[in-house]
């Protein structure tokens, strides 16, 4: 589990749940609390929102928020390590010995590059496959992320919308003066859920899945580029260098292996 996106999500749950009571107090919270604008501005923009894509894209979006909580099964220093294995494995044994290594393996985008790597295609044939299959992977995590673009801006308007609405019902009622306080601060409680929207949900989910699709991307990338040198028979230390181009200098001294080529 990410624990970044889990105490970030509750830590913002905390603060308002802190503001509220400290202005309001405990017993002012129910105030906060009204049906009629969360289903003006929940509803409101989930329906905006659905009208924007497609159903499938709609479920796929709303099912999406859970990734954000799971942390990656690899990261690119692995990914390095092991391609680094390979390569002295084809090193020594030859490419035909990586189809047993790829037996055993997780990773199917790495396990196709070796599967293709062993059966002899042509090394622009590779590529073109795996940039493909990595391109369309960016491009489904996109709408993912477009999806909680759309609905982080619809949150705000619905939620206006419902402002207008309160103030179009206190303004009919004018002649009450006493009522006026209280209907404008329902009207107003649109423009806060709203706000809340987009702003600890939507946006951070999207941002978070953006992060997430770029290290995917950067380790799609290595991959590629390993299985390429590995095909090309480059020295293992070469591929090593190479590769440790993609990290961060402070990540590049454990992406080192301790075995090397002649």
């Amino acid at each position: 589990m990410d624990i970044a996106s889990l105490i970030g999500f509750f830590l913002c749950l905390g603060m308002l749940i802190f503001g509220i009571i400290s202005a309001a107090g405990i017993t002012g919270f129910p105030s906060y609390l009204d049906l009629p604008s969360a289903i003006i501005t929940f509803g409101g923009a989930l329906a905006a929102t659905l009208c924007s894509v497609s159903m499938a894209d709609f479920i796929s979006g709303l099912k999406s928020i859970t990734l954000i909580f799971k942390a990656p099964s690899t990261n690119t220093t692995d990914i390095i390590k092991k391609i680094i294995e390979l390569s002295n494995v084809a090193r020594k044994d030859g490419l035909l010995a990586l189809e047993e290594a790829a037996a055993d393996m997780d990773e199917p985008f790495l396990k196709k590059g070796i599967l293709l790597v062993v059966d002899g295609t042509d090394p622009d044939l590779v590529r073109d496959i795996m940039q493909a299959e990595m391109d369309n992977s960016e491009a489904r995590h996109k709408t993912m992320c477009g999806f909680w673009e759309t609905l982080a801006a619809m949150g705000p308007a619905w939620g206006m919308i419902g402002t207008l609405v309160g103030l179009v019902n206190m303004l009919n009622n004018m002649s009450d003066a006493s009522s006026i306080g209280p209907s404008m601060a329902v009207a107003l409680i649109t423009t806060l859920y709203g706000s809340l929207l987009a702003n600890w949900i939507c946006t951070p989910t999207s941002n978070k899945l953006k992060a997430d699709n770029a290290v995917e991307m950067v380790q799609k990338e290595v991959m590629i580029e390993g299985l390429l040198s590995i095909q090309a028979g480059e020295n293992p230390r070469v591929i090593e260098e190479k590769l440790k181009a993609f990290l961060a200098p402070k990540d590049r001294e454990t992406a080192s292996s301790d075995e090397g080529g002649e």
